[in-house]
């Protein structure tokens, strides 16, 4: 489920304590405030920790907008047949158009 709560423009406190309390049950608001907590085997986080979670998975959510902006383009382009008429070619078309996106997206 990491996967779901990072494909998310801004990580709130329901997704923070998601990643907290995997298996927990409970239920809660938006911003991560627990309304009720029923699992009595899985500690029940505070709302420090919470604030702290929102922030470290904003931050790794953030950190990989180059990666996603990459893919935007990447999946626009029709790379096996670049490859193809490349090597077919002589050119380096492939090559320069992906040199291309990683120069406007940098790590």
């Amino acid at each position: 489920m990491k996967g779901h709560i990072l494909n998310r423009e801004m990580i709130d406190g329901a997704c923070a304590l998601f990643s907290l309390a995997k298996g927990a049950e409970y239920s809660c608001e938006s911003d991560g405030t627990i309304n009720e907590w029923h699992s009595a085997d899985i500690t029940q986080p505070t709302q420090a920790e919470i604030d702290a979670e929102v922030i470290r998975l904003q931050t790794e959510y953030d950190a990989q907008a180059y990666a996603r902006n990459r893919k935007r383009e990447y999946d626009q382009l029709n790379q096996f047949e670049m490859q193809f008429d490349d090597d077919r070619d002589g050119t380096t078309t492939w090559v320069d158009t992906i040199n291309e996106i990683k120069g406007r997206h940098p790590k």
